[in-house]
């Protein structure tokens, strides 16, 4: 049975000992706990215990809010899960530990449009890059024991890959620096992500670290790689195509909506960028699917988010164009 020990051992390194990020198929999950007790607790953020239901089993999970600025303006904000001492075994939570949920934040219908948004955000650039951060779509039913009475509520939620597991699986290191070298970085991971970030509309995001965190970068880190650093973006409510109704760019950046695109790269030399957007631009067909085959989501958004999409390729039709802005706007 040498064969089965290679096998297992090839499953190992690519991360197929973790079931839950390895399929897309939407999970059907019940949450049952004190849920509005959680969602109040945004200051102590202490950890309540809930039982998930998912394929039949049973689980149980801690449950806390998570997040920064969706706690601000979320009445439902974000969540994580905390499986380190809970039994997960056989089933598709098996090897995690902490896991952010993305929810829908309030309860108008456009919100839940917009989880699935973002949702499609994440999935554009794993189609970019491995060194990424997979996510798994579920659709939640939740039970609040702190309030019987009141009304269950279900709605569309992603789960996200956590930093650890995304760093072993591309068998990287998380760098925690207050700064970024740019000599470290590497410059396709790094070109890719410039462009993406410029294809989905987001200014949220920056090399340097924001005025209330230790490390590099904002909604971003860095992940070594054979000498190399890898930008890995992350969080993207605030983005064009998810054109979520509290987002507002920064009014430094001069700019009114959210959907207008700014690039806000550091500057490097054009054929690195020329490499990426060619590579953006193979993965066409990718990329639109990703938004098209999205369950559950509006035929209006589909074709909106389609159709946002499409602008960028209609610009990078005239690649010089395109890369002689990006030049110069970069920073």
């Amino acid at each position: 049975m040498r064969w089965l020990a290679v096998l297992l051992l090839l499953a190992s390194a690519a991360g197929l000992a973790s079931p839950l990020f390895e399929d897309d198929e939407v999970l059907e999950i019940t949450l049952t706990g004190p849920l509005s007790t959680v969602i109040k607790d945004t200051e102590d953020r202490n950890e309540y215990s809930f039982k998930l239901t998912v394929a039949g089993s049973a689980i149980d999970v801690d449950v806390r809010v998570r997040g920064l600025s969706r706690v601000r303006v979320c009445k439902f904000p974000p969540l994580r899960f905390d499986f380190s001492s809970r039994d997960t075994a056989d089933t598709v939570f098996s090897g995690q530990n902490k896991l952010k949920l993305v929810t829908h934040c309030k309860g108008a219908a456009d919100y839940e449009q917009n989880v699935l948004e973002e949702y499609a955000t994440y999935r554009i650039f794993n189609v970019l890059s491995n060194v990424s951060f997979r996510v798994r779509l579920a659709r939640i039913r939740y039970l609040d024991t702190a309030d019987p009475g009141g009304t269950d509520l279900v709605r569309h939620a992603f789960f996200i890959e956590s930093k650890e597991a995304m760093a072993e699986r591309n068998a990287g290191t998380l760098i925690n620096s207050r700064r970024v070298t740019k000599n470290y970085l590497d410059p396709t991971q790094t070109a890719l992500a410039y462009i993406f970030q410029y294809l989905i509309g987001n200014t949220d995001w920056s090399l340097v670290r924001a005025f209330d965190e230790d490390t590099c970068c904002h909604n971003g880190l860095l992940l070594g790689i054979e000498g190399r650093h890898f930008y890995v973006p992350y969080d993207f409510d605030l983005a064009g195509l998810v054109n979520a109704r509290y987002a507002k760019p920064d009014p430094s950046l001069r700019i009114k909506r959210v959907t207008k695109r700014r690039y806000r790269g550091y500057c490097m030399p054009r054929e690195a960028l020329r490499k990426a957007l060619k590579a953006v631009l193979g993965h066409r067909d990718d990329i639109l699917r990703v938004i098209e085959d999205l369950p559950h989501l509006s035929e209006k958004d589909i074709e909106s988010g389609a159709r946002y999409l499409e602008g960028f390729f209609e610009a990078a039709a005239n690649e010089d164009k395109l890369l002689g802005q990006f030049e110069s706007r970069c920073l």
